[in-house]
């Protein structure tokens, strides 16, 4: 039963949470921004290009810090003392500028490298830059021709792999577009981009394709973006799959107000709150969702992605979020009933007892982590190893040839797969002057082709080795327990299994959570790696609830 907070919910602590910690992050945005009228880059909010000049290029991606600026500036946020300053909205405009003198004729722009044309930075910038606009009832045709430009581009154009949120994005930007230009084009794209999005949605888990399998963190940002389209068009086309896609969500909440984590397809642990405000009254699961994540950001869990290129995503989501808070909230999540969900497109486990919560991705050999209201009690990312010929090896990479048998009655699960080369590319000068090189030129011309190969290199490839390796996962009355069956003889020195060990290329990953502290890594002792070397090991270890 849905329940008010107060009779006047600006009065509710949990969303006035929202803006505190959006409030908190403008020292350092107004710290990546250049400020100076007279500069050639003011309005860049790239830090290393515009101030450090480490960087022989502008970031397009970082554009999009001009919303708060527009938000704060035109809004009454609760200990918000910036609305109406006139330098906050002077930035805001300068940061759109930017984004059109930065970007080529057709309105690209880069994100990693020189002529990368990257989708995800144009369409993270342009919503970003439309939407400020709005906020701002600014009148100047220069942006609008920029943004009409931008939605010709991805009228054409489209990016490698299969990333759900950045579909959805692509269709929040072309529609936030549309309403400054009332122009069908970008509303026939936004509608275009959203079904498409539709389409690598799991028809009955409710899961959003990122790259190889499912994201929990991601999932949000996917719900954001399309809950946002619906704010905006009212389409009601996506009200059903955004739906589904929140009850796929609620799995991933934790009991301490954590989320997401290790066992998703791109490691990451994204929480954007404001597309659940948007649905809250449509599913009580999304105003849950977000309880649960207000009372763990009140006790430290949440997790920080504060760099200077992703910071942002966060502090206009979460003013968003409060200024759509829906007043009525139903009962708190942890009051859920025990359950064992198994989800076999996704190859997720979640279990919860009135001891413990746990989830278990299969088919990343069964990377799993267990939680109780405290915090995080265990985490499990998968073995690792270094071999005698300095090559490290591991089980967590997601592998459709993992052979993963379930049995939900007896709350066993079990897969089994190889052992592949975790590759770590760093950069040298060399290899800077080279890559550098492939920009002006292969790269220049086919980006789209540049960036598959790298997403091949660092991502979705597979340097599979002939060591195999057997993972069981049982969920006890107060315990996981993780077996690892190693049958052949394995030419290691030194192995363990990581609490946050991850392997491919994911800017949002690696991040702080309290977990990644919390919990350590186990090393395996001296005789466990002597026996993995004949053969035949057999590694037991227990993720226990506490007393």
């Amino acid at each position: 039963m849905n329940q008010p907070w107060h009779d006047d919910p600006r009065d509710s602590p949990s969303r006035n949470l929202f803006a505190q910690l959006a409030l908190s992050y403008i020292p350092l945005l107004t710290h990546l921004v250049d400020r100076n009228p007279f500069s050639p880059t003011y309005g860049c909010f790239d830090r290393e290009y515009w101030h450090y000049r480490t960087l022989d290029f502008p970031c397009g991606m970082s554009q999009e810090f001009v919303l708060p600026f527009a938000l704060l500036y035109t809004k009454p946020y609760p200990g918000n003392k910036y609305q109406g300053w006139e330098r906050m909205r002077d930035i805001a405009l300068a940061g759109i500028r930017f984004a059109v003198k930065s970007s080529r004729k057709d309105g690209t722009c880069d994100d990693y490298f020189p002529y990368e044309r990257a989708m995800g930075a144009m369409v993270f910038s342009t919503y970003a830059c439309a939407e400020a606009y709005r906020l701002l009832e600014i009148q100047d045709e220069e942006p609008v021709d920029f943004f009409r430009r931008r939605c010709a581009t991805l009228e054409k154009r489209n990016e490698a792999g299969k990333l759900s949120n950045h579909q959805a994005l692509a269709a929040l930007a072309a529609y936030t577009v549309f309403q400054i230009t009332g122009d069908d084009r970008q509303r026939r794209l936004a509608e275009d981009r959203v079904s498409l999005a539709l389409s690598w949605q799991h028809p009955e888990e409710g899961w959003f394709q990122e790259y190889e399998g499912a994201d929990p963190g991601y999932q949000t940002c996917t719900i954001d973006f399309l809950a946002k389209y619906y704010q905006k068009s009212g389409d009601p086309s996506v009200l059903g799959p955004l739906k589904k896609a929140v009850d796929f969500a609620w799995y991933f909440m934790h009991p301490d107000g954590s989320y997401g984590g290790e066992y998703g397809s791109r490691n990451t642990y994204h929480y954007y709150p404001h597309g659940f405000e948007i649905l809250a009254p449509f599913t009580e699961k999304a105003a849950q969702l977000n309880d649960a994540f207000l009372c763990g950001a009140a006790s430290g869990k949440r997790y920080h992605m504060d760099d200077a290129r992703l910071c942002c995503h966060l502090v206009y989501d979460w003013l968003q979020s409060y200024d759509d808070f829906h007043p009525a909230r139903p009962a708190p999540l942890n009051e859920r009933d025990d359950f064992l969900r198994w989800l076999p497109g996704a190859g997720m486990a979640v279990f919860k007892n009135s001891r413990y919560y746990a989830v278990s991705n299969l088919k990343k050999g069964g990377v799993t982590k267990a939680f109780s209201a405290d915090g995080c009690l265990g985490s499990d990312t998968g073995l690792i190893a270094e071999c005698d010929d300095g090559r490290v090896v591991v089980t967590h990479l997601l592998d459709e040839a993992h052979r993963v048998t379930a049995d939900p009655e007896a709350a066993s699960f079990e897969v089994e797969g190889v052992f592949s080369v975790s590759s770590r590319k760093l950069a040298s000068p060399l290899k800077l002057i080279l890559f550098r090189g492939v920009n002006l030129t292969f790269g220049r011309f086919f980006p789209d082709m540049l960036r598959f190969l790298l997403q091949k290199a660092l991502i979705t490839g597979k340097k599979r080795t002939p060591y195999r390796f057997k993972r069981r996962i049982e969920f006890l009355d107060a315990a996981v327990r993780v077996t690892d069956i190693l049958p052949q003889a394995l030419p290691v020195r030194r192995m363990a299994a990581g609490c946050d060990a991850t392997s491919i290329y994911v800017a949002a990953s690696n991040v702080y959570q309290e977990s990644v502290l919390r919990c350590p890594w186990i090393h395996a002792s001296d005789e466990l790696v002597k026996e993995a070397r004949t053969g035949g090991t057999r590694w037991q270890r227990l993720m226990e609830a506490r007393k």
